[in-house]
């Protein structure tokens, strides 16, 4: 990355969103499953499980940043991939589902665009070191031991001057939140992610609220998000 705009500043505003799916992100179908078969088949079951607009604090965080090579851990579809890619980064993107990996390749093939996209476990995928400009984690909702280990490699995976950047929902939104996992096990804090991240210079940490539009009207999800630099 030639030159580091992570001073990008960013406020917990209300976005112009009109339905849930534009807002962001991952709310109702989460669950705390982590068999690829189950998601294999809860992709199978829809044309589209989450959007295709990227995510918004993605593009809060990454629109001013000079493309480089970029990794996304967990992508599911690929929409964050393959905006990435549509503005010159060089994409890895790695999920453990099988379907939702073809269907992010169709959709690149179909924007003639061009993204690495690997069927493989984020537990066990060990990235290159020191290779990528921006490595993004967004709602990986694991057991926290899990969460923990995906972090260390995705930490080792940033270049010099490079970037990561976290984002999940977090332990307040299970009682103060709308959708996200039932399940505290797999729920961030900003502290489970920021003591992951010995290697690296925190720039931001906290919790920042989403608002998601409903049938039964506007509802706001809690996020935990953390961007941090390798200097």
């Amino acid at each position: 990355m030639a030159e580091s705009k992570l001073t990008i500043s960013f406020s917990a505003k209300s976005w112009p969103v009109t339905s849930a799916v534009a807002s962001g992100d991952q709310d109702e179908m989460y669950a705390a499953s982590v068999d690829a078969l189950e998601w294999d088949a809860r992709y199978s079951a829809i044309d589209s499980l989450w959007s295709e607009e990227p995510n918004v604090f993605l593009v809060a965080k990454a629109e001013g940043l000079t493309p480089g090579r970029a990794l996304d851990l967990g992508c599911g579809e690929g929409r964050n991939a393959l905006w990435l890619a549509e503005r010159g980064w060089e994409v890895t993107a790695v999920d453990f589902s099988q379907v939702a990996i073809d269907r992010g390749r169709g959709r690149a093939e179909r924007r003639g665009i061009s993204v690495d996209f690997q069927v493989t476990d984020v537990i066990d995928y060990r990235p290159e070191p020191a290779a990528f400009d921006l490595v993004i984690v967004f709602y990986l909702q694991l057991p926290h031991e899990e969460v923990r280990e995906v972090l260390e490699h995705a930490v080792d995976a940033v270049a010099p001057g490079g970037a990561l950047l976290v984002v999940a929902h977090d332990l307040d939104n299970l009682a103060h939140g709308y959708g996200g996992p039932p399940s505290a096990d797999v729920l961030y804090t900003v502290e489970l992610v920021t003591d992951s991240l010995e290697d690296l210079e925190i720039v931001e940490a906290g919790q920042v609220k989403r608002p998601v539009s409903t049938p039964a009207g506007d509802r706001v999800a809690i996020d935990t998000l953390v961007l941090a630099q390798r200097t």
